[in-house]
């Protein structure tokens, strides 16, 4: 039995979901230590809507996406990783390894800014091996102009002069406003049709427990291509494919399990 110390559940090695459960408890507790908001419950459900219709897997339409987004962070003179609680809570090792692996600053981001969660997500970063994180210092902040939420606040050294701003679990206001201060952005969102999906130049449509860790093995192997070699992987990429692509796969996963379902109600 796996044990939840924090919230004393008990969940079998042999259940079924037991991947979904323990990581639901993640984000639990999460919300218990002011790490997640507690939209972050609602937020993390939705996703979990999105990854059943996908399989539970990331697909190889995800692979070329990741494989993309990781030769644009290379190729980056200033990549930032922006931070959100839901993240923070879910996969702080894997985030602070990616961010080692790339050379790219963890940047803190919020949209809701409750007294506490900034200094309890720094927290829970630097348990896992961050250091210099950025988004804690107010003297650092300023504002971007385009968006009026708690998300316009963003350090100087940090997102403000980025030129490549990776936004996994992002929000479609900020994603927009980025784009129009002329960074590229990549994105991590289960839900293809997302405005950060749409408007984001590299969407990763997948869970991000498993995008992480695939970017970090990826950035390894990429650490050793020229930047010539980068530049094509990211030329033949396309985000509008990669969405449409993600669209179809979802229609055919739904259409088979349909089947499925029709031959296990008709035994």
């Amino acid at each position: 039995m796996e044990d939840n110390e924090n919230n004393h559940v008990k969940v079998p090695k042999d259940h079924p979901r037991i991947t979904s459960l323990m990581y639901r408890h993640k984000i639990i507790d999460g919300m218990k230590k002011l790490v997640v908001a507690e939209a972050g419950l609602i937020a993390h459900g939705r996703g979990e809507c999105f990854d059943y219709i996908l399989g539970e897997k990331t697909n190889m339409i995800a692979i070329q996406a990741i494989k993309a987004a990781v030769a644009q962070l290379l190729l980056a003179q200033h990549p930032v990783i922006s931070v959100n609680g839901n993240v923070a809570a879910l996969c702080p090792e894997d985030l602070v390894l990616l961010s080692k692996t790339l050379n790219a600053p963890l940047e803190i981001n919020l949209f809701y800014r409750k007294n506490g969660r900034v200094d309890a997500i720094k927290h829970i970063l630097e348990e896992a091996g961050a250091q210099n994180i950025l988004g804690t210092d107010e003297s650092t902040m300023v504002e971007i102009e385009e968006l009026s939420s708690n998300r316009r606040n963003v350090d100087c050294n940090g997102i403000k002069i980025s030129d490549v701003v990776f936004v996994p679990l992002e929000d479609g206001d900020r994603t927009e406003a980025l784009k129009k201060l002329g960074k590229t952005v990549i994105a991590v969102d289960l839900n293809p049709l997302s405005r950060t999906a749409i408007w984001a130049d590299i969407t990763i449509v997948d869970n991000i427990i498993r995008t992480l860790p695939r970017m970090t093995k990826i950035a390894l192997k990429y650490k050793n291509y020229t930047r010539e070699q980068l530049k094509k992987i990211v030329d033949v990429f396309n985000n509008k494919e990669n969405i449409q692509n993600t669209l179809e796969f979802i229609i055919e996963y739904i259409n088979l399990q349909k089947e499925k379902a029709f031959n296990i109600l008709n035994k």
